[in-house]
């Protein structure tokens, strides 16, 4: 059994690792003690980025050589807080959080998802009125299936499953993170995904 690592145990983290244990997998996570992201990463096959996208890249990029040869899974957005703390704007405009991980990270296959809804459609995708959908960019169609099947365990069906292409289509979902400040204004903080009306 492949162990998966959480790097970042806030509330995305924590919901991500405590669905995937309760779905049969072996799970570490990676609170903020020196040395344990690395620790977390250098057990693992599989490495989850729950950690804050506006410190990302740096924090990821320091574990280069824990992360080689493994498949990481990017939820993260790269956003700058608006005074409401709220996404305001992306960090990385013209690129993407996953794109500038997947270079300075080219032994590791990254694999972009779940950016798109608010935390808790991660993992009960099947609460929403309507059915989501969550997409997945990414280079490796090897390392993508893969990330199919622990979709499919925290309960997304295949058909909303949608693959949009390489690493490149991840600055199109990472965008549409902008929707969420307006959104949650709009309604409230309640759950809900961006998604593809057919």
């Amino acid at each position: 059994m492949t162990t998966i690592a959480v790097l970042g145990n806030g509330r995305v983290g924590g919901n991500l690792a405590a669905s995937l244990e309760r779905a049969g997998h072996r799970v570490t996570s990676a609170g903020r003690a020196p040395g344990a992201a690395a620790d977390a990463a250098r057990a693992a096959g599989i490495v989850i980025n729950a950690t804050p996208g506006a410190g990302s890249l740096e924090r990821l990029t320091a574990l280069r050589a824990e992360l080689r040869g493994k498949i990481l899974v990017d939820v993260s957005n790269a956003t700058v807080a608006g005074p409401d703390g709220l996404p305001a704007d992306l960090i990385h405009p013209g690129s993407s959080l996953a794109e500038r991980l997947q270079e300075a990270l080219p032994e590791t296959r990254v694999v972009k998802t779940l950016n798109t809804m608010l935390f808790p459609v991660m993992t009960s995708p099947s609460s929403l009125a309507e059915a989501p959908d969550v997409f997945l960019s990414g280079e490796d169609p090897q390392a993508k299936q893969t990330v199919r099947e622990l979709l499919a365990d925290l309960g997304w069906r295949e058909e909303w499953i949608t693959d949009l292409g390489g690493i490149r289509t991840a600055r199109a979902t990472e965008a549409a993170v902008l929707f969420v400040p307006h959104v949650i204004r709009s309604s409230g903080f309640a759950p809900f995904a961006i998604s593809i009306a057919r």
